[in-house]
C-alpha cells in the first residue's frame, strides 16, 4: 500500500475529479466579483473605484481566513490519509474559534472607522464618501464568511470540494439577481449604486451560511461539526496547529497586505489607474481559477500521501501537478489577450483609462503563468508537505524587499510612467520561479506531520 504509485491515466482521473469542482468554484467567485466590477462600471469610475478600494479590507481579512484553513489543511489532508476523523473534527474547531474572533476584530472596526480605512487607499473625497457607504452594510457579512470559509476549506481537504461548489452557485445567483436589481434597478427597484452592490454581496454571504447549516446537518455523514469543538483543549493539537497556521497565516497576510499596498500605490496615482487596475485584476482572477484549482488538489492529494505515509508517490505526483500548472497558467495567458480588446471596448472607460487598461492586460498575460506555476509549489506541494515557513520567507523577500519597496520608489521619488510602475509592482511572481523551483528539488518540504491522538 505505501509504495503504491497511480499510473498516469489513474492520477489524472483523480486530479481532475478535484481540479474541476475547485476551478468551477473559482470561476463562480471571479463571476461574483465580476458581477461588482461591470455593473458598477457603467455607473461611474467613481463607484467602481470605492468598491474595488473598499474591497481591500475584506481581501485582507480572506486571507487570514485562507491562511488559517491553509495551515489547518496541512493537518487535517494528513489526517485524512491516515483515517483520524475525530482529530480533523477538532482541528476544525480550534481554526473556526481563530476565524471568528479575527472576524469580529474586522467587523468592529470597519464599523468604527470606515472613512479613516479608506483614506488609506485613497486621498479622493469622493471615492472616499462612496467606500463609507460600501463598508458600513459589507461589514456585517465579515461573520458569515468566517463560518463559510473555514467549514468549506476543511471539507475540501478530505476530498469533499463538490459541496463549495454548490454553496457559491448558489450565492452567485443570489448576487446576480439582487445587484441587478439594486445596481441597475431591475424590475422596477431603485439605482442604488454602491448601496445596491452592498446588499447584494451581504444577501449572499447570508445564503452561503444557510446552505453550510443545511449540509453539515442533512448530510455531511464524513465529518461533524460539533459546536463543542470551538472550546476543545487539546495542548498538543493546538500546538501543532500554531505551528503550521501561524506561518501560513503570517505568509498569507503579508501577501495580502503586499497586494493592498500594490492598491495604495496605484491608488494614489489616480482613479484612473485604479479604475483600470480594477477590471484588469478580474481578468487575473479569471484566467487563474484551473491553475488555483490545481494548486488546491495538489495540497491535498500530496497531504493525504504523505499521510499515507507514501513519500515516493508524494514526489511522483508533485512533478505532474507542475506540468499541469503550467499548462493551465498558459492556457490563462491566453485567456486574458483574447478577452483584452471585448472588455476595452465594453466598458465605460475614458480613454485615458483604456490606455492603462490596454498595458496592465498585456502584463497580466505573462503574470499569471508564473503565479500559476509559483502556487502551485508553495501553497500546493509545499504546504501539503507541511513546509509552511519557506513562503512567508519568500513573499517577505520578493514582495516587500523587491516588487513593492521598488515600485513606490518608481511612483513616488522617480516619478516614472504608470505602465513603468505597474510592470515593476507584478514582477514578484517571475522573482519567485528560480526560488520556489530550487526549493523544489532540495525535498526539504517533503514531511509528515501527523501524530498519534488520544
Amino acid at each position: 500500500m505505501e509504495n503504491k504509485i497511480l499510473d498516469n491515466k489513474s492520477f489524472y482521473k483523480m486530479a481532475f475529479s478535484l481540479i474541476m469542482p475547485m476551478a468551477l468554484q473559482n470561476l463562480i467567485s471571479v463571476g461574483i466579483n465580476s458581477i461588482d466590477v461591470l455593473m458598477l462600471g457603467s455607473v461611474s469610475e467613481t463607484v467602481l473605484s470605492a468598491a474595488s478600494l473598499a474591497g481591500q479590507v475584506q481581501f485582507i481579512m480572506i486571507l487570514i481566513f485562507f491562511g488559517l484553513t491553509s495551515g489547518a489543511a496541512v493537518l487535517t489532508a494528513q489526517y485524512w490519509g491516515k483515517g483520524d476523523k475525530a482529530t480533523i473534527e477538532k482541528i476544525m474547531g480550534i481554526c473556526m474559534r481563530f476565524s471568528l474572533i479575527i472576524a469580529i476584530l474586522f467587523t468592529v472596526a470597519v464599523l468604527l472607522f470606515p472613512a479613516q480605512i479608506m483614506r488609506i487607499f485613497t486621498n479622493e473625497a469622493p471615492v472616499i464618501a462612496e467606500g463609507v457607504k460600501y463598508l458600513r452594510i459589507i461589514a456585517f457579512s465579515y461573520i458569515f464568511m468566517s463560518i463559510t470559509m473555514i467549514y468549506l476549506n476543511v471539507m475540501r481537504s478530505v476530498e469533499r470540494v463538490v459541496v463549495s461548489t454548490v454553496v457559491y452557485l448558489i450565492s452567485l445567483i443570489v448576487n446576480v439577481t439582487l445587484a441587478s436589481m439594486f445596481i441597475l434597478g431591475a424590475f422596477g427597484f431603485p439605482k442604488l449604486g454602491i448601496v445596491g452592490a452592498a446588499i447584494a454581496t451581504i444577501a449572499a454571504r447570508a445564503a452561503e451560511l444557510i446552505c453550510v447549516f443545511i449540509y453539515a446537518k442533512k448530510f455531511n455523514k464524513v465529518i461533524q461539526f460539533k459546536f463543542k469543538n470551538l472550546f476543545v483543549r487539546d495542548k498538543i493539537l493546538f500546538k501543532d496547529f500554531l505551528q503550521y497556521s501561524i506561518p501560513v497565516t503570517i505568509n498569507e497576510l503579508m501577501w495580502g497586505t503586499g497586494v493592498a499596498m500594490n492598491a495604495v500605490v496605484i491608488g494614489h496615482l489616480g482613479s484612473s489607474v485604479v479604475s483600470a487596475n480594477s477590471v484588469a485584476q478580474i481578468t487575473r482572477q479569471l484566467a487563474t481559477v484551473i491553475a488555483f484549482g490545481i494548486a488546491n488538489a495538489t495540497a491535498i492529494t500530496i497531504g493525504k500521501t504523505i499521510g499515507e505515509n507514501n513519500m515516493e508517490a508524494a514526489m511522483v505526483y508533485s512533478k505532474r501537478f507542475i506540468k499541469l500548472s503550467i499548462a493551465a497558467g498558459m492556457l490563462g495567458a491566453l485567456v486574458i489577450l483574447i478577452v483584452r480588446p471585448l472588455l476595452m471596448s465594453s466598458l465605460n472607460l475614458s480613454d485615458l483609462t483604456q490606455g492603462y487598461l490596454s498595458v496592465m492586460m498585456f502584463v497580466m498575460s505573462y503574470f499569471v503563468v508564473a503565479q500559476a506555476l509559483n502556487t502551485t509549489l508553495i501553497v500546493g506541494i509545499f504546504r501539503g508537505g507541511g513546509d509552511t515557513k519557506f513562503g512567508l520567507y519568500l513573499d517577505i523577500a520578493t514582495m516587500w524587499g523587491g516588487s513593492i519597496l521598488v515600485g513606490a520608489l518608481a511612483a513616488f521619488i522617480f516619478h516614472w510612467s504608470v505602465p513603468v510602475v505597474y510592470m515593476i509592482l507584478m514582477s514578484d511572481e517571475i522573482i519567485k520561479i528560480p526560488l520556489s523551483i530550487w526549493r523544489f528539488k532540495s525535498k526539504k518540504w517533503l514531511n509528515n506531520v501527523t501524530r498519534d491522538i488520544v
